[in-house]
Parts: structure tokens; sequence; C-alpha cells
């Protein structure tokens, strides 16, 4: 009952008003007063700018565009496992999907075909295989690497709604991650298909990615597919992928028996890109 009392509130605010507003503030170039908020933002939410490549934040000229900052080199290696985590943040949740189902919350699981938009064939690839969902505060780096090395086949940009993201919201909206909008990205790797899915959430103002550039908006209502069989779009890993302007979560999904995940891990354990996630 308290978890649906939470994020009640949720179901009646303007989320997209709300998100629209957002992303025009975030890309606002206003001078000081850009600077301002991006100063209150550092000091509310305690972002270390010693790691970031550019620690002026009067150099940033939007929100945005000290959001998305760059790290500085070498603060973020890479570890020799095969599958290192792609992003700072926090474990929400990880381990085996059951037939289809992933698990989200206790009392909560969503299914890969509703996750990746409805595309069944895509989604058997994943029946009893591995997934991990790692959240994003607002105080973390927010672009997103590769796990691995893959070659891009396919993007699918999937609308939906625009709840919080955080793990109050993950605990009491049943089938959140599915239901959010998002971007699901489709890779072919040495080890099999892999899919790494970037989830939308309120006030993020749009997903990005390093071939398509900004993915949303505009937002078409409708779910928009993307093949690149013969691009030879081919990233290493620990490359970036893609970016959120305004924070969120990725969820990934791998086949059957291609990894074990680090002992180390468990939910709501701090993470940090390039570390080692599984072998």
């Amino acid at each position: 009952m308290y978890r649906r009392l939470a994020v009640a509130p949720q179901y009646l605010f303007p989320k997209l008003p709300m998100t629209v507003f957002a992303g025009l503030v975030a890309n606002a170039e206003a001078g000081g007063m850009t600077t301002g908020i991006i100063r209150w933002f550092i000091g509310h939410y305690g972002v270390d700018m010693m790691e970031a490549e550019n620690p002026d934040i009067r150099s940033y000229p939007s929100f945005n565009a000290f959001f998305t900052r760059a790290l500085r080199a070498g603060v973020r290696p890479l570890s020799p496992a095969p599958f290192v985590c792609p992003v700072d943040g926090a474990i929400s949740q990880f381990g085996s999907i059951e037939s289809d189902q992933i698990f989200q919350a206790k009392g909560h699981r969503y299914s890969t075909t509703a996750l990746v938009g409805g595309d069944r064939a895509l989604a058997a690839q994943f029946e009893h295989g591995t997934f991990a969902t790692l959240y994003l505060s607002p105080k973390d780096y927010h672009r997103i690497h590769m796990p691995c090395d893959g070659r891009l086949t396919r993007m699918i940009y999937v609308p939906g709604e625009l709840f919080s993201v955080n793990p109050t919201t993950a605990r009491g909206v049943p089938g959140l991650f599915a239901r959010n909008e998002r971007v699901v990205c489709v890779f072919e790797s040495a080890h099999g298909p892999f899919v790494l899915t970037l989830v939308g959430a309120t006030i993020v103002g749009s997903m990005s990615t390093v071939w398509h550039g900004v993915v949303n908006p505009p937002r078409h209502g409708k779910i928009c597919d993307w093949r690149y069989e013969d691009k030879r779009i081919e990233l290493k890993k620990g490359e970036e992928m893609g970016r959120f302007l305004l924070g969120s979560t990725v969820v990934m999904l791998f086949p059957q028996g291609v990894l074990s995940f680090n002992p180390e891990w468990a939910p709501g354990r701090a993470v940090r890109l390039g570390e080692t996630m599984a072998g």
C-alpha cells in the first residue's frame, strides 16, 4: 500500500509537458543564470567536477552541456573482463530471465517482448538469458558506453510513459521499464546478440546515440525501427554509444549461458563505468 501511495502523484502529474519544459530549460544558453543552475546542482547532488575533462563550470553554455560532460582521461580504467559495466550508477536488479520475465522489484516483473517494443522474435533470443538494470542518479556521469565489442544491427524507438525511474518508483509502478519511453539498441558480438536499452523518465529531455544523434524529440507516438545490418557500425568495449540529456536507466539483455555476473554485484550497490560486470 505504501509503495502505491508513494507513486500515486506521478499518475496525475502532466509528465510530458514537464519533460518538454525541462528540456527547453536544459538546452537554454542563459549565461550567468545557467552557471548559477549548474553551481546549485553540483552543490545539491555532490557532483565531483575533479573527474570532469573540463572542471570550469562557467565554460558550459547550457545545463545539458554540463550534464553530458566528458570524463577526464584515465579516471575510469577498463577491466580486462569480457563484460564491463557501461555506466556510472547503481544496480537496480540483475540476474536470470525466467522464460521471458524480467524481475523489476518485489511483486513486479515484465516481459522481454514488452521491453523491446513487441518483437517476439527478438525477445525469444533472450529467453532464459540474463539481464542487468542500472539506474543513473542525477549526480552520475550520463554517457553510456559499450559493455563489450559489438556491431549495431538495429535500433527501435518505443514511445511510452515518462514515470520517474528511481528505486521508489521501480517498487511501485508495475512494468515500469516496459512502460516508459525507450530506445532499444541491438548488437551482435563474439558472445552472440545483446540488447542495450536506454529508458526515458520524467524530465529526461532526450536520448541520443553516437550513430544517430538525438533520437527524441521529436516524439512520434509510434514505434520507429532502424536497420543497420549493412552499415558496419562497430563499437569497441568501453567506447561511448549514447547519452541521456537528464538521467535515467539502462536495461541490458544477454542470451542464455553467455555470462556469469561479478560475485561482488548486489542490488543497490554503486557501480562505475569500466569495472568488471561479468565473465
